[in-house]
């Protein structure tokens, strides 16, 4: 029942007033400086669709500039309205830098036509869109696209279908095949979370700021999710969700590797065809990996693509002012035609510990491997990491994975304003995850690039999960984690050895980050990383259709046989502070 200051809350909020203080707020928040044209918006703008559908838009004109550059934005998130004014927010910045910008609500969402099927619709609409543009008097055919997460992945979409009009993309925290086939771990978390989010922001019977809370604050959603996070069979927890079946989960969720769905949303086939592309990611964010593929795939392909990187994860507004800065310069040089800063290089990051920003001419830049090596007494939280191989002739640990009680997720990249850098002391204190841990650095050591773990593993079960974490450890004793990563092994998966242990190579992403002196490296072993990673129910098949669950015993190997390793990428020339 809605009480009476609920109903205060959702006037205020729906208010013009209380929508004008969301905005203002947003703005200081993200930094979007204005630019010098004052801007006439026309709302509810109806573009058909080559089907006879009619996607709803607003057009937001700079004053003064009656024909010049566009910028297209496509969400499902809304494209105004209470609670939705991000892209607002950024349409109308745009448009006081002289853009004309249409900001479209996709197939399916709020004031478009049609039926919302994630992914599907997105290369035709967003064509359709580019073409209706185009034809307009106010575009002289120079069109750009912008946006984070599935904002960014429908101008994968578009470049896909190759307008002639798509002049420049911004894809932002998103890669090409946004949902693919996961062998290494069913991606519960992300999927379940943002089917709640999309659920949550067409729900009538919330309030504005229930809306946001269920949007933006992890915690409220780990409320309503966490029954669903551990329901068998996965395959239904939609139910305990939305209150319905969800097609298109029931479908990801039962598609095999070879599944036609998997081919219908990836557009990686397109990435070397599109525009010159500004990619801008976080060390922390989910989609990072698939990012830095698809820089790498317009390298390859002779294109001048840009690539940003910085200390953040995916629901942190953090990117967002950087972002818009970038694309005022990347605009400027595709869509205006005028020449890019002398001298500035294509790759900037941000190194973590050192705190600045740092540029390069490649991605990865130049490094040297430094593996450590891991050491251990058969003590769980007592191993040691150092650069030399072991050489006692048999050394492991042993630990029992649960899947009733999971290790737990915490921090990283996820769909959560809890991603990210967290102390993970509470996770090392579990009898579930190994520790291995340096001595304090002599000196710093500065490591950029994609870091690997490299084990000899064995489980009492056909099937298991281990993952890596690493973490830097300050000399207060806190235990912040850097990147981290998964990998399920099954039969054809891995190097057997003799003795029937697995090698396996644990991709931990990429991360940029200078390590001081005194401080120490960690590297934590476990075989779960609930629900980011479904828990593994320890049977070969397709464990979302399953319902039933063992435990087991898992063997991590260091020794001479068997040198498992952390392999670091250290950047040999350090910038000095």
């Amino acid at each position: 029942m809605t009480t009476f200051l609920q109903r205060l809350e959702r006037q205020f909020f729906e208010s013009t007033l209380g929508e004008a203080l969301l905005q203002h707020a947003l703005a200081l928040a993200v930094h979007l400086p204005k630019g010098r044209f004052a801007v006439q918006s026309t709302r509810n703008v109806r573009i058909p669709m080559r089907d006879g559908v009619k996607l709803t838009c607003d057009h937001h004109a700079p004053v003064g500039v009656e024909r010049g550059p566009a910028l297209l934005i496509r969400t499902p998130y809304g494209r105004n309205g209470p609670g939705r004014s991000l892209a607002e927010l950024y349409a109308q910045a745009f448009a006081t830098h002289g853009y004309h910008v249409i900001n479209q609500d996709v197939r399916g969402r709020f004031d478009s036509e049609g039926e919302f099927v994630a992914f599907m619709h997105e290369k035709d609409d967003g064509v359709d869109t580019l073409a209706w543009m185009g034809s307009q008097p106010w575009c002289n055919g120079a069109i750009g696209m912008w946006g984070p997460s599935y904002l960014g992945y429908v101008q994968w979409a578009a470049a896909a279908g190759k307008s002639p009009y798509l002049k420049a993309i911004v894809p932002i925290i998103t890669h090409s095949h946004l949902m693919e086939y996961h062998e290494h771990g069913f991606p519960l978390d992300l999927l379940l979370r943002w089917m709640f989010q999309l659920a949550s922001m067409n729900d009538p019977s919330l309030s504005a700021w229930e809306r946001l809370q269920r949007i933006n604050d992890g915690a409220v959603q780990d409320r309503f999710l966490r029954t669903a996070f551990m329901h068998l069979p996965m395959q239904t927890a939609d139910v305990l969700v939305i209150g319905r079946p969800d097609p298109l989960y029931r479908e990801m969720s039962a598609a095999g590797p070879d599944h036609p769905l998997w081919r219908q949303v990836d557009h990686r086939s397109a990435v070397a065809d599109a525009p010159p592309a500004l990619f801008v990611s976080g060390w922390y964010d989910l989609f990072l990996d698939g990012l830095l593929e698809d820089y790498c795939a317009q390298v390859r392909a002779g294109l001048q693509p840009r690539l940003v990187v910085g200390p953040w994860h995916h629901m942190e507004y953090g990117y967002m002012g950087v972002a818009f800065q970038e694309a005022l310069r990347w605009y400027a040089i595709h869509l205006r035609n005028e020449p890019a800063a002398e001298g500035e290089r294509p790759v900037r990051l941000y190194v973590m510990g050192l705190n600045r920003w740092r540029e390069f001419d490649r991605w990865p830049p130049s490094s040297q491997p430094l593996r450590l090596y891991l050491h251990g007494n058969g003590f769980a939280k007592t191993g040691r990491l150092f650069p030399h191989p072991p050489r006692v002739e048999a050394s492991a640990d042993t630990y029992t994975y649960n899947p009733a009680d999971p290790t737990p997720n915490l921090g990283g990249p996820k769909l959560s304003n809890s991603a990210g850098k967290v102390d993970n002391r509470p996770l090392e204190r579990r009898s579930d995850v190994l520790v291995f841990s340096s001595l304090p650095l002599q000196e710093d050591i500065e490591f950029i690039g994609p870091v690997q773990l490299e084990l000899y593993v064995k489980s009492s079960l056909p099937t298991a999960d281990f993952f890596g974490r690493l973490c830097i450890v300050d000399r207060s004793g806190s235990s912040h984690n850097l990147c981290d990563g998964n990998f399920r092994v099954e039969p054809g998966r891995g190097e057997i050895q003799p003795d029937g242990s697995v090698r396996i190579v644990v991709a931990m992403s990429a991360t940029a980050c200078r390590v001081k002196t005194g401080q120490r490296l960690r590297l934590l072993v476990a075989s779960g990383a609930h629900p980011r990673f479904a828990r593994n129910l320890g049977f070969l098949g397709n464990q979302t259709l399953m319902t039933e669950m063992r435990p087991a015993l898992q063997t991590v190997f260091h020794d001479a046989a068997h040198p498992s390793a952390l392999v670091l990428p250290i950047v040999q020339e350090m910038k000095q502070e």
